[in-house]
């Protein structure tokens, strides 16, 4: 296992390494630049800007400048956020963002996988159809269309919720239910094929031989297998969940990282987006490296094939 976790972590590097360079390469091919729009300056005050910070310097260069500072941990200075380096921005910001993608998290698969799992048991009867049909549905809406008619329903004519905000757990309802249906759905309909997929199989059959009691069977021996394919997509998931709530924190006006990253985006403030991103390829790849940690706990065929 250590081997593994090992192996895991070196094919991590070129990733992230080939992450940082086409986000680097991108964003100096976008127009404009992080000080283009500040009428407040004189053309002359722009250029001592961008010598104070090196961005007149060639390409190659403030790319292989920034390398080295991110082996240290620096990820640089904000150029619209002052005396806020990116390091201070993402120690800020993203407790809340993990905030909200725990929360979502937690809705997704609290929901998701009881409906999953009920469905199985009752395979295309009335309980399955509706499971699948809300399951499609969450699928299929997107969340810039859910969170605005949660918003309305829920803050504006119910009163019940605020609409926007980060101050008390009532804010935190809105976003969490937003950013967590669509992977609610996608949880479903995994726990589903993948219980219909055990059930008939003969160690289950086995173990209803011996007298256990339905439950038994299903939380004993069914469960683990079945759950194999939500494992699998929890860790994507919980790193889209955490990284990817950008339309949400904008709709719902989070204070996190996800708003951070397209007020980064169009300021062309390349060290914090530059930044963000290798947070967020980070971050995507110790959830993934976990996933892979806890398949190989649940399934032996995975522990027997890391020990040859």
């Amino acid at each position: 296992m250590l081997r593994f976790i090992l192996f895991r972590c070196l094919q991590a590097v070129p990733v992230l390494w080939a992450t940082v360079t086409l986000a680097f390469i991108l964003i100096r091919l976008a127009p404009g630049g992080p000080f283009m729009d500040e009428r407040a300056y004189s053309g002359e005050s722009i250029r001592q800007l961008n010598r104070h910070y090196g961005l007149d310097d060639p390409v190659p260069v403030q790319y292989f400048r920034y390398l080295g500072n991110l082996l240290k941990g620096d990820l640089g200075p904000s150029f619209k956020y002052v005396n806020r380096p990116v390091n201070r921005i993402i120690a800020e910001c993203f407790p809340v963002s993990l905030q909200l993608g725990a929360l979502a998290l937690a809705f997704a698969v609290l929901l998701g996988i009881p409906a999953g799992v009920l469905a199985a048991l009752r395979p295309h009867s009335a309980a399955d159809q509706a499971t699948m049909a809300f399951a499609m549905f969450g699928i299929c809406v997107p969340s810039f269309v859910l969170g605005p008619t949660l918003a309305i329903l829920f803050a504006l004519k119910l009163g019940w919720l605020n609409a926007s905000g980060w101050e008390s757990w009532g804010d935190r309802i809105l976003p969490a239910v937003t950013l967590g249906a669509a992977y609610a759905a996608y949880l479903a309909r995994l726990s589903r094929a993948g219980m219909l997929e055990v059930l008939p199989k003969d160690f289950i059959r086995t173990a209803r031989a011996k007298g256990l009691s339905e439950a038994g069977v299903i939380i004993r021996h069914a469960l683990k297998p079945g759950l194999l394919p939500v494992v699998s997509f929890l860790g994507p998931a919980a790193a889209g969940l955490v990284t990817g709530s950008f339309v949400v924190e904008t709709l719902f006006h989070v204070p996190g990282l996800g708003g951070m990253f397209v007020t980064g985006a169009f300021n062309r403030d390349y060290s914090l987006v530059l930044g963000l991103v290798v947070f967020y390829a980070a971050i995507i790849s110790l959830f993934n490296l976990l996933v892979d940690i806890a398949l190989a706990a649940m399934d032996p065929r995975i522990r027997m094939g890391l020990g040859g």
